[in-house]
């Protein structure tokens, strides 16, 4: 059964073409990667499926609950993290992730988890505006697991990443995949998208120009979305 329905969703600026009738399908555990340029639509359509902006045109359901006429039932069930942090720098990283957990109804154990799985266990005491751009990262990716939220949205996700913790990205959305989850996100590093992905969709200008169901062998799929990055 699909979970997730995206229908002929747009967005339009006054004379400009963000999104240009997007659609897509989901089901339970399977995770799709928007690749493209600057400027592609990818953080358009992150921003209309959680909630943040309204689509033009066309429709948005999960798991039968429509965007449009329940956002609040709708956005109950995503976890969202965003390309920018805009936190309020004097909480500390513990105050944030508490936040977070107390609108999306979490215990207090569930931020123990998170804080322990993001590494910042020892941080919790810090202020947020101390936070390097990778540990603030892995704080934005931490809220957006509270609550087990059946659809993961995550906006360029491995920026400011070392590679240990790209590797620690890759393995927690897996976990999260495994439990069911949908998951959409964004990057520029092709190995990563090889890795997880289930379909990997290239966007330009605001429209799909390619869309690839990933074969199950990484090396060659990291050389064809390479080759394909370059070339869109």
């Amino acid at each position: 059964m699909t979970l997730l329905q995206v229908s002929e969703v747009s967005k339009k600026y006054k004379t400009k073409v963000a999104l240009s009738a997007f659609s897509l399908e989901a089901k339970r555990g399977e995770c799709i990667v928007l690749c493209g340029g600057n400027g592609a639509g990818k953080s358009t359509l992150l921003h209309i499926l959680a909630g943040v902006s309204a689509p033009t045109s066309g429709t948005v359901m999960l798991n039968g609950i429509s965007l449009q006429k329940n956002r609040k039932a709708y956005v109950s069930q995503i976890g969202y993290m965003p390309d920018e942090f805009y936190a309020q720098q004097m909480m500390t990283v513990q105050e944030f992730l508490s936040f977070y957990a107390a609108l999306r109804k979490t215990g207090k154990s569930k931020v123990e988890e998170i804080l322990k799985r993001i590494g910042l266990a020892e941080k919790k005491q810090e202020l947020v505006k101390n936070l390097s751009k990778g540990m603030r990262q892995r704080l934005l990716f931490g809220q957006a697991l509270l609550g087990e939220p059946a659809l993961l949205l995550l906006d360029e996700p491995t920026n400011g990443l070392d590679p240990f913790w790209v590797n620690m990205f890759v393995q927690l959305l897996k976990e999260r995949k495994e439990r069911g989850a949908i998951i959409i996100f964004s990057t520029h590093m092709m190995d990563v998208a090889a890795e997880i992905g289930d379909h990997i969709v290239f966007m330009k200008d605001g429209s799909v120009v390619k869309h690839i169901r990933n074969t199950g062998n990484k090396e060659e799929m990291t050389l064809q979305l390479l080759q394909l990055h370059r070339q869109i």
